[in-house]
């Protein structure tokens, strides 16, 4: 049996506003496995952007469990927190979150900064193969504005893999791209999955969700589908049928 992952059981998370109690997360449970490609659905307010910081060790939960990679992150502490989620997460978001004054390489190489036991040398050599996994070894130095949205989020994968983590989050991550750029995305997503990469990609629209293996549903704090994709997309075939443009 594949290595879980993610193994969250009966999760749950309030905030307090004022006098009142927001349960954003009313008893979630669910487990991904190593290798899986699952896409988590849900409307504004259906307690994804919640369940998104716990996955992510930004946010501890209010009851329940997580543990992530056979850690148990409730009783962490924030510094904890911060070493796990550099050792064990590569996150993509929506807006690239790319620095605008350093050049691809040297963004690639920022979470590996933190790892005091990489020399240099082989940082360097860690994110030009991370570069080259993405297909943009011919972009190294150039900085964020002299790159397009499609290359700036391929720079955002690259800097994602290169501490070599057990699951990629990604939040929105075609949000900012238009449509070709998109399936551009995804291609490299599943390619990334095909060679065992955990992939957890978080979305609103259903014909992203629809290449990946499986997809969980939230609505009002509580998952109400949780659903392997019989017939998954090829983002490549996909692409197949457009016409060219000069982004990939």
């Amino acid at each position: 049996m594949a290595n879980k992952i993610v193994d969250i059981h009966d999760l749950k998370r309030e905030f307090k506003m004022g006098s009142e109690i927001v349960r954003a997360l009313k008893g979630v449970t669910f487990s991904i496995s190593q290798g899986e490609f699952v896409t988590i659905m849900g409307s504004s307010g259906s307690g994804k952007t919640t369940l998104l910081n716990i996955l992510g060790c930004l946010d501890k939960p209010t009851a329940g469990a997580y543990l992530l990679d056979n850690v148990d992150v409730k009783n962490l502490s924030r510094n904890e927190l911060a070493q796990l989620r550099n050792r064990k997460i590569g996150f993509v978001f929506q807006a690239y979150n790319l620095l605008a004054r350093t050049s691809a390489i040297e963004n690639v190489e920022l979470p590996l900064l933190y790892n005091p036991g990489v020399s240099t040398t082989r940082r360097h050599q860690t994110a030009v193969k991370a570069l080259e996994a993405v297909r943009l070894s011919d972009r190294l130095g150039h900085l964020p504005n002299q790159l397009s949205g499609g290359q700036q989020q391929r720079v955002a994968i690259a800097r994602a893999l290169v501490n070599e983590p057990v699951m990629i989050l990604a939040d929105e991550a075609t949000g900012n791209l238009d449509s070709h750029t998109s399936y551009e995305i995804m291609a490299l997503f599943q390619e990334l999955n095909s060679q065992g990469r955990t992939i957890v990609f978080v979305t609103h629209e259903p014909d992203i969700a629809a290449f990946s293996s499986r997809t969980i549903t939230l609505k009002d704090g509580r998952v109400i589908k949780d659903s392997r994709n019989e017939n998954i997309r090829s983002a490549k075939e996909v692409l197949a049928g457009l016409p060219v443009t000069e982004d990939y």
